[in-house]
């Protein structure tokens, strides 16, 4: 099969589509053609030789998939060749082909093409495993969501409203971003180019306001953060895209206010708690996409040829949503 490979990980890196071998599934695994995938920066920091594949799972960039059905491993029944599913993958979406084990493989809604349904995993769970599992989000509190225009930033604000029915925060850089969070449900939002975005939250709801952060920008936003959580508020950590160390922290507030400070990666995760998010993820929101009351915000679609520009829109943050491949 074909598949894009790394040339030279690094700074200076390039991918290049190579001839590689074709996966094949063990007994309890199922092999997909692949007809779509997405970008997330993941695969930015995997190139660069910052975040290596867990052990076992393929080197290949991308973490989720559409496609279908090829081939069945010998103890597999609830899928048949030809089946169109997609899946979050550990590595192996930048290609022709991936195996997957069959129960982490989810029905491809009749309302949505490969090209939106390979938008959904890696995005839409790790939003619902930061918000319910890491999280313990409840009805009716206060979620402030940053970086609300990224692939996860607008799958958490829609979960928020439509399955959590939660009041939503967002923040973010740029207008277009504000307004397609503004358009997927979020009651507020705030420029934090333009203001203290701290502030405007204190001004607009009081002191201490937010039951649950999720948070992508780590330490430059830490104090912020903390002044605006609630009492036994939980800020869940998921990224670290400004700075990992905090020189000065006061940790008065998290004592006196209950606070809980959470991280939270899911690629490196067992299949089997990958097994079970997928299946209560599709319990509950796989409706709400055949519904059409929630969807994939897709940013754009390259031909898997031009991936590399593909990546360079996600590390100049152009994209407002997704980043999908096609044309494998």
């Amino acid at each position: 099969m074909k598949a894009i490979n790394v040339i030279n990980p690094g700074k200076k890196s390039s991918l290049e589509i190579r001839h590689v071998a074709t996966p094949e599934p063990d007994p309890h695994e199922i092999l997909v053609k692949i007809e779509a995938t997405a970008l997330n920066r993941a695969d930015l920091l995997q190139r660069q030789g910052k975040y290596p594949a867990p052990e076992g799972a393929s080197n290949i960039l991308g973490l989720e998939m559409a496609g279908i059905v090829e081939k069945i491993g010998a103890e597999v029944s609830e899928w048949h060749p030809d089946d169109f599913v997609f899946s979050l993958l550990p590595g192996g979406g930048y290609a022709e082909f991936c195996v997957i084990p069959a129960d982490m493989a989810m029905p491809v809604p009749g309302n949505l093409s490969f090209t939106e349904a390979a938008a959904i995993p890696e995005t839409f769970l790790t939003a619902y495993q930061a918000l319910k599992w890491v999280g313990e989000i409840r009805e009716n509190e206060t979620v402030l969501i940053h970086a609300a225009g990224s692939g996860v930033g607008t799958s958490a604000i829609q979960l928020c409203r439509h399955l959590f029915n939660t009041r939503v925060l967002a923040t973010a850089g740029k207008k277009r971003k504000l307004e397609t969070a503004r358009e997927l449900g979020a009651d507020f939002t705030y420029n934090y180019k333009r203001n203290d975005w701290a502030q405007q939250v204190e001004q607009e709801l009081g002191k201490h306001a937010a039951d649950l952060i999720l948070d992508f920008v780590g330490a430059s936003y830490w104090n912020q953060n903390i002044s605006v959580l609630a009492e036994d508020g939980r800020l869940v950590l998921l990224a670290m895209l400004g700075g990992t160390k905090v020189t000065r922290m006061n940790l008065i507030p998290i004592l006196s206010r209950r606070l809980s400070i959470r991280g939270s990666t899911l690629r490196a995760r067992s299949n089997a708690y990958k097994i079970e998010l997928t299946r209560e993820f599709s319990n509950r929101a796989l409706p709400l996409f055949e519904q059409g009351i929630i969807h994939p915000v897709i940013d754009s679609v390259y031909d898997w040829r031009e991936a590399e520009e593909a990546h360079q829109r996600m590390a100049e943050n152009k994209n407002t949503g997704k980043i999908v491949l096609t044309g494998m």
